[in-house]
């Protein structure tokens, strides 16, 4: 093949792009016949270890080559570009996996696709001129191939920061962040080449290997860090404009070149991937949701025609104004069930028995469903489930399941159904309860299934019917790792983040304490709300100082209570439920309880109980939200 040569010189497998006119872009063609290349070399004796290289002073490999995937997108063509991220990511995979070293020298430009081929081996050489960058959202796709991984191991905010400006790293820079390992002026490649080549010993790089020329990210690690540091998109606009500085300018001047939907997916991915289930494996498959998607849902086809196609660098992105619902991101991340990637070994689909069907269990199982697992539900309603075969009895939904999932209204009802079920349930299978409960009654649950032979994990949620809905739950999880090993892949289908606490009964812990402070200051923002009406404050004002300023919170910035202010909520659908107060009442209640039970004073907990149930039971808070509690302050005055 013309474009790539890929061949055998002494004790290593050489691989070298050479279109340097066309900046080494990487076809469809050329990824395959790397692909095949290193599965070869995989098992050949004769080869000790790999080396890719590129012809030309301008780029390693600046990214894919995309005018097949614009052609056939907009033909209506979803296929070819599905095909292509699919095959091009398994073998991002087995370079990150390779068994032999793979030692990449890039000089000049490596950007997307060249990122995947480049980045991932376990020698990452870079000089004098390279450029490494992650620029996919400003033609309406996210960091893929892969690139999503480091940034999100990147120091600090840098992941956030470099996936969202599409900022460019210099070898220092690349080395920092992760994207390469070792500076080696450039005229001395050839050499180390050639000794690669005859010796077959990896070590030759690192021996060659000198300190980079300081790079500006280092410098400016403490800025990134202290803009990029917010939960999403809105958040990072919200922090950078606070202060007007030759950073800031730069930042938003960047920001304001991307698709907003791509960059909140990037913001959210980040943030579903750090932790310590993270893998090269999980990072492309999450990558895989959104390109999957982005000809048909993204920007990505815009992006194209405005950037490459009639270059008048004036896309017409969705959500211009930059904000962007949380459930459009959560439609591009979703799951993508039986079309999910694969690598070598194929997902086997779980048996799930699911006991607890209403406004929150039947959307996470619904999702389950999706996801291409075998669920069977009960509940003691009569109720039906999309894609969920429903049981006569809770035991029935358990016989024979992987996993059992229970979502209760409480812990007595927890500790019958559980007396019921898990003398169904076979040894070695899973029972993830979901509910809020006491602490108590989930550790009575956990020894029963211990003394059966049966994992357990105490799994709280956090996001309530819409988060349940758009699987973009949060868990808070307790019990072994065994047990949160198994569950966690279903909490990836279900939610965008688990948590594992600790043993048995943290993740109830977890969740008591985190609803105590959601019910007090959800109460504190209101009650300022309604002060800030009586002292003549426009309520957009306080909002846009408050979000940016020591007073930020979650139930200001994300669960506005103030109708027309901040982001869609509840309080702007006269406050139907998200949340119920009612709800936040029983969570107050097991907080209390515990707070007694463990001899802690929590006085503000104790207070904020009192309010909810009066206002629930005295007062109009039965069935609304529970951000009702403004319009409850709005008419009261001092006594």
């Amino acid at each position: 093949m013309s474009d790539i040569d890929i061949r055998v010189t002494g004790r290593a497998g050489r691989i070298t792009f050479t279109r340097p006119k066309a900046l080494n872009a990487m076809s469809y063609d050329m990824c395959m016949a790397i692909d095949t290349a290193l599965r070869n070399w995989r098992e050949d004796d004769a080869v000790d270890l790999i080396v890719i290289d590129a012809e030309g002073d301008k780029a390693f490999c600046a990214g894919g080559d995309i005018a097949e995937l614009y052609d056939t997108g907009t033909r209506g063509d979803f296929s070819y570009g599905r095909t292509f991220w699919r095959d091009e990511y398994r073998t991002n995979a087995m370079i990150f996996e390779y068994p032999k070293p793979v030692i990449s020298f890039m000089q000049g430009f490596t950007m997307g696709g060249g990122v995947g081929i480049g980045c991932h081996g376990s020698h990452r050489v870079v000089g004098e001129t390279s450029q490494i960058a992650m620029p996919e959202v400003g033609i309406g796709l996210v960091p893929d191939v892969g690139g999503t991984l480091m940034l999100a191991l990147a120091p600090g905010r840098l992941g956030e920061y470099l996936g969202m400006t599409a900022g460019r790293m210099g070898p220092d820079d690349a080395i920092l962040a992760g994207f390469a390992d070792h500076f080696i002026p450039q005229d001395k490649w050839g050499d180390v080449i050639e000794m690669l080549e005859a010796s077959g010993d990896a070590s030759h790089v690192e021996s060659h290997a000198i300190p980079a020329p300081e790079g500006k990210l280092r410098s400016q690690q403490a800025e990134i860090d202290r803009f990029f540091a917010g939960e999403s998109l809105g958040d990072i606009l919200n922090a950078i404009k606070t202060e007007d500085t030759e950073f800031t300018a730069a930042a938003l001047k960047a920001l304001n070149r991307n698709s907003p939907l791509s960059m909140a997916c990037t913001v959210e991915m980040l943030h579903r991937l750090r932790g310590p289930s993270l893998s090269i494996r999980r990072a492309l498959d999450m990558e895989y949701r959104f390109t999957y998607r982005a000809m048909e849902k993204g920007d990505f086809l815009e992006g194209i025609r405005a950037q490459i196609i009639d270059k008048d660098r004036n896309p017409n992105w969705q959500f211009a104004d930059l904000n962007v619902p949380a459930a459009a991101v959560s439609q591009m991340l979703m799951p993508l069930g039986a079309n999910a990637l694969t690598f070598e070994e194929e997902k086997r689909a779980m048996k799930i028995g699911f006991i607890g069907l209403g406004n929150m269990g039947a959307p996470m199982a619904a999702n389950l469903a999706k996801a291409g697992h075998d669920v069977t539900g009960f509940d003691m309603a009569d109720v039906s489930v999309e894609g969920v075969t429903m049981a006569a009895s809770g035991a029935e939904a358990a016989t024979g399941a992987d996993v059992v999932i229970t979502m209760l209204p409480n812990g007595q009802i927890l500790r019958a159904v559980a007396g019921e079920i898990i003398p169904a349930m076979a040894r070695g299978a899973a029972f993830i309860d979901c509910s809020t409960v006491d602490v108590h009654s989930a550790r009575a649950a956990a020894a029963q299934c211990a003394e059966a032979g049966l994992l357990f994990v105490d799994a709280p949620v956090s996001g309530g019917i819409g988060g349940a809905a758009a699987g973009t739950l949060t868990f808070m999880a307790g019990g072994s790792t065994d047990a949160f090993a198994k569950a966690e892949p279903l909490f990836d289908i279900m939610g965008q983040k688990a948590v594992h606490c600790g043993d048995a009964g943290a993740g109830q812990a977890a969740k008591i304490c985190n609803n105590m402070i959601l019910g007090v200051t959800m109460i504190a923002t209101c009650e300022a709300f309604a002060l800030a009406d009586k002292l003549g404050l426009d309520r957009q004002k306080m909002f846009d100082v408050v979000s940016t300023s020591s007073g930020y919170s979650w139930t200001m910035n994300a669960y506005c209570p103030a109708p027309g202010v901040g982001p869609q909520s509840p309080a702007d659908n006269d406050y139907k439920p998200g949340f119920a107060a009612e709800l936040m009442l029983k969570d107050l209640g097991l907080s209390q309880q515990a707070a007694e039970s463990a001899d802690a004073d929590t006085p503000m907990g104790e207070l904020a109980q009192k309010l909810y149930k009066q206002f629930v039971e005295d007062e109009d808070g039965l069935g609304m939200d529970f951000s009702a509690m403004l319009p409850r302050f709005e008419k009261r005055g001092r006594d």
